[in-house]
């Protein structure tokens, strides 16, 4: 009896923790899909409230902005607090500020709602992969990781869609405002859901924080993302000065949390060839896998007329692929590791080298059939290299670093993502302007670039298979 007893109790104790994960899976997406979902809201959003060019980059970039900036630091105040108090706080303020975003009443308060959407989300996402590490260990882990990254692959792709459909539904004048309502009803269930399923603390020791090395990481990764996410619309080369200013914060930043008595990030684990690779591998391939979106919605809408809704179709294939892969890749990263990573990276250049033939073959109104099998294919290679890639650089931290650990590591997958979307819509509009118009061409030169940060991030993970050879031998 005592071990029927024990093993009820097991059953519970797992009922639990995946309910905890579903939890923290619906607010993950609820912010990634908001780094997609705008995207094909901005029509509607430039009709509805008069909106510039310059303002309706904000809305996108000063999400990214301050999402970017918050993930170290609120990462960290997890781990030495309560993840379950500073996630539900990061919950409470994303569902106040999309419904402050959706009865905007100017292009001024959207923006500023949009920033504090990212300031919220920016809180939220590290205490998911802290959380992670917390409850889950050895294979299941692994799946855990898969269903966070079939997350974030589903929900980077499939915002378009979801937001084409709901300005489709609401009206393209009034329809962006329901991209932004969608956040509130799922929003006041997850922080209930939240309260009664996340671990409470367990209070000890309390661990100290690090507020120089907030303010000197926080003024460099500004500096660093600013002039990326203002490249279309800050004019003039002085921006670039920016980057320097931020790497010399960051230099700063790094020297003194070498000697801080309570470090905000323990740089031992840079020491980790596990964590190193991955975190590298991770910013070069969300440098070319969300530009994807960014040029390909352009090039349908403004190139083709496609509408929101037709768009949002067009890239569903890859989000497709993507989360069938991804919770695949979950379950079997223990057992293949890295060459999982470097396969995926494979499937990716192929899947994207087809999408540049078929682009070829077919650049007219056609081109969404013409692309999807090649998309498809490039969302099941990124489907093996998102979520096994996160379990891989986490899998030798402690869970007491396990959100400043992830703070870093999505810190570098903004940093790449808004390198990628800035060094591809140079390329890209350059091209068009080249060309005069010629929509397709422009999209294969972007493809060009893409490919080029796919294959750095291969050569990191095949780095990374040869050193491991090397230390077995």
């Amino acid at each position: 009896m005592p071990t029927e007893a024990t093993d009820s109790d097991e059953r519970e104790t797992r009922r639990r923790r995946w309910q905890a994960l579903s939890v923290c899976l619906v607010a993950a997406f609820m912010t990634l899909l908001d780094v997609s979902i705008v995207n094909v809201a901005l029509p509607s959003i430039r009709d509805g409230l008069d909106a510039s060019d310059a303002q309706l980059q904000w809305i996108l970039s000063g999400y990214a902005l301050t999402f970017g900036l918050v993930l170290v630091p609120s990462g960290r105040l997890g781990d030495a607090r309560s993840r379950r108090a500073v996630f539900m706080s990061g919950l409470a303020l994303f569902t106040l500020a999309s419904a402050a975003a959706g009865i905007a009443p100017t292009i001024l308060f959207l923006v500023l709602a949009r920033l504090v959407q990212g300031v919220a989300g920016g809180i939220l996402n590290p205490q998911v992969a802290g959380l992670i590490q917390q409850l889950f260990r050895g294979a299941e882990r692994g799946r855990a990781f898969g269903a966070l990254g079939a997350v974030i692959g589903i929900a980077t792709a499939v915002g378009p869609l979801l937001g084409g459909g709901l300005i489709a539904i609401a009206g393209s004048h009034e329809g962006w405002r329901w991209v932004f309502y969608v956040n509130v009803p799922v929003g006041v269930i997850a922080l209930v859901l939240a309260w009664r399923l996340l671990p409470a603390p367990v209070y000890g020791e309390r661990q100290g924080l690090d507020p120089l090395g907030v303010l000197l990481l926080g003024g460099g990764v500004v500096c660093v993302l600013l002039p990326l996410v203002q490249e279309q619309s800050w004019h003039g080369d002085l921006k670039w000065l920016l980057i320097l200013a931020g790497a010399v914060l960051i230099a700063l930043f790094t020297a003194w949390e070498r000697r801080a008595a309570t470090p905000m990030v323990d740089l031992a684990l840079f020491r980790l060839r596990s964590y190193a690779l991955g975190t590298a591998i991770a910013l070069l391939y969300f440098a070319g896998f969300t530009a994807i979106f960014f040029i390909f919605t352009l090039y349908l809408q403004n190139g083709l007329h496609y509408s929101a809704l037709e768009a949002g179709l067009a890239i569903t294939p890859f989000a497709v692929g993507s989360g069938v892969a991804s919770a695949a890749g979950g379950r079997v990263v223990a057992r293949f590791g890295r060459p999982l990573v470097a396969a995926g990276l494979v499937i990716v250049v192929i899947g994207l080298a087809a999408a540049w033939v078929a682009v070829e073959l077919e650049p007219g109104r056609g081109v969404a059939w013409a692309t999807a099998g090649p998309l498809l294919l490039a969302g099941l290679g990124s489907g093996l290299v998102i979520a096994p890639n996160q379990t891989i650089t986490l899998s030798e931290v402690h869970y007491t670093e396990g959100g400043s650990a992830a703070g870093v590591l999505q810190t570098g997958q903004r940093v790449g993502t808004a390198t990628g979307i800035a060094a591809v819509g140079s390329v890209f509009f350059a091209a068009l302007a080249g060309t005069r118009g010629d929509w397709a061409a422009s999209f294969r030169h972007g493809l060009i670039v893409i490919l080029g940060f796919v294959l750095a991030a291969l050569a990191a993970a095949v780095a990374d298979l040869l050193a491991t050879r090397r230390a077995a031998r």
